[in-house]
This record gives C-alpha cells, sequence and structure tokens, in this order.
C-alpha cells in the first residue's frame, strides 16, 4: 500500500482532477477512506458506477447528499456507457475557471488531466476502456508531461492517466467486508457464506421487506429469527439434505448468487448520513 500511495502521490502533481469511483449500491464501503487525505484537496468528481443495479429512489438521495456538500458527482454504467458524456461534461465544467484563467493569460489548447482512483472491482477497467474509446489509444510525447507514464487521449480536450488501481482499505469495519461480500466484490472463499447470507436476510427484512417476500415467498411480518427466515427460504426452494433437515450452504449460496445477479431486485446497501431506508418511500412522497 506504501508503493501505491507514493506512485500516486507522484502522478498526482501532473493531474488537475481526480476521478474516484465508487460502487452505487455501497458508496461508503467502496470507498477507500485513505483517498481524500491522498489527493490533498485535488479538484474531484465522484463517480458511482453500476447505478443500474442500485435502488433508483437511493441514487436520487445520494445525488441530493452530494449536492448539499457540493460534491460534483455522476451516476454511470460502464458496461452500456450511461453516463460517460455526462461525467465529460462535469469534467470541463469543474476546469472551467481555470481553463478561463489560462485563456487570458494566453495560454489556450490546455488538455485537461485526469487520473481514477478506485478499490478494486468497482470498474476502473472497464471505465477507463469505455471513456478512452476504440482500444483505449495511448498518447505520444506530450510537451510537459513524464514519457513514463501511460496517458489516454480521450478528446482533443482531456487525458487520462492510466494507472494502477488503489488497494483495498483495511476493513475496521466488519459490515464493510460483508456488503462487499454481498456485492460479490470479494471471493466467497475468504468469508462464511453461511453467516453473510444469514446477515443479509436482516438486511433485506428490514430495509427491502417485499422484495424478500415476493421473491422467496416468506413471511417477513412475525416474530421470527433471521436464520428461521432463511430455513424457510431453503424449504421452499427445496434445499432438503437426506437427513431430512435444510440445506444451509446451499441456500446461502443461492441468496448470495441472486443478490449478486439483481434477481432479488435493485438493492442499495448504504444510505447518506441521517437517511433511513425506511423513509425513503415517505420521503419520495
Amino acid at each position: 500500500m506504501a508503493k501505491a500511495k507514493r506512485k500516486i502521490r507522484e502522478n498526482l502533481k501532473l493531474i488537475d482532477i481526480v476521478i474516484e469511483l465508487l460502487d452505487s449500491r455501497i458508496p461508503i464501503s467502496s470507498k477507500n477512506p485513505e483517498v481524500d487525505e491522498l489527493i490533498n484537496g485535488k479538484k474531484k468528481i465522484i463517480v458511482l458506477n453500476k447505478s443500474d443495479l442500485a435502488d433508483e429512489k437511493v441514487n436520487q438521495i445520494w445525488s441530493n447528499y452530494y449536492t448539499s456538500i457540493d460534491q460534483p458527482h455522476v451516476f454511470i454504467d460502464c458496461i452500456k456507457g450511461t453516463g460517460i458524456k455526462e461525467l465529460l461534461a462535469a469534467i470541463k465544467l469543474l476546469m472551467k475557471p481555470k481553463l478561463d484563467l489560462d485563456h487570458k493569460k494566453g495560454r489556450m489548447n490546455r488538455q485537461i488531466r485526469c487520473m481514477i482512483l478506485g478499490i478494486p472491482n468497482v470498474g476502473k477497467s472497464t471505465l477507463i476502456n469505455k471513456i478512452g474509446g476504440k482500444a483505449t489509444a495511448k498518447t505520444g510525447n506530450i510537451p510537459g508531461v513524464t514519457r513514463a507514464n501511460q496517458w489516454i487521449k480521450v478528446s482533443n480536450d482531456i487525458l487520462l492517466l492510466d494507472t494502477p488501481g488503489i488497494l483495498w482499505p483495511k476493513f475496521d469495519d466488519e459490515l464493510i467486508g460483508l456488503k462487499l461480500a454481498w456485492i460479490g466484490s470479494i471471493k466467497d472463499t475468504i468469508y462464511d457464506r453461511e453467516e453473510a447470507a444469514v446477515k443479509l436476510v436482516g438486511f433485506l427484512r428490514s430495509a427491502y421487506p417485499e422484495l424478500l417476500k415476493d421473491r422467496y415467498k416468506v413471511d417477513v411480518d412475525n416474530e421470527k429469527s433471521d436464520v428461521e427466515i432463511m430455513e424457510d427460504i431453503g424449504v421452499n426452494r427445496k434445499f432438503i439434505t437426506r437427513g431430512g433437515t435444510v440445506d444451509y450452504s446451499r441456500t446461502a449460496e443461492v441468496l448470495m448468487d441472486e443478490i449478486k445477479k439483481t434477481l432479488t431486485g435493485k438493492i442499495t446497501f448504504e444510505l447518506p448520513p441521517k437517511a433511513d431506508h425506511k423513509t425513503i418511500d415517505k420521503e419520495q412522497g
């Protein structure tokens, strides 16, 4: 991590704007907490990828939150390319005061230099390929720019520095690891899948009870524990062992897999400060 941070700091000297890439479903847990300190006040745009997989109502709540703290942001879908035009427009808008000042000083046709930062599996490579266009052709020698760095010409106005992704943050909160597991960002061999599935049931029961009820045909309006509801899901899906008990392993596997594939529905696992999943529908009118 020390080597990665040192490299980023060296490259930041060449950068106008940092693009911080997050997952729309977990904007808090997919954020490396060291990024803001690392970029040290550099202009930043938050890009929330996989917005098509997230709860649209919660996307709007996050947008309202970022607007309230004057944080430029864009929701995108790297696979389909949705939001890419808005991202390029946001980059130019954020740099407009600086470019206008450069023009007054006679410095014309200045290109905007950007860097994407994000933890693994948030879509950094896909975004670079999408934003860079055909074959993400790298530029040749650029005056004033270190030749050792790989630059991608996004347009006549924008250059993108292709740098290694920032490493995983330290998981001080177990919930961060759980949420990354729920969306499939970490391998299922490094966590207890059954435990993660039970806690997923608990989250869905609290935040999205109708989705849980409709998908798995279980009663969530009772005094049953999360484990008992998971057992009901196993029974309904006929995941029964030869001994006649619920196959917890298979039930957990299906629960986690269907969440990752959004078969359960479009879900966002985190809200901005002071927001509450239970009040979303009321807030949306």
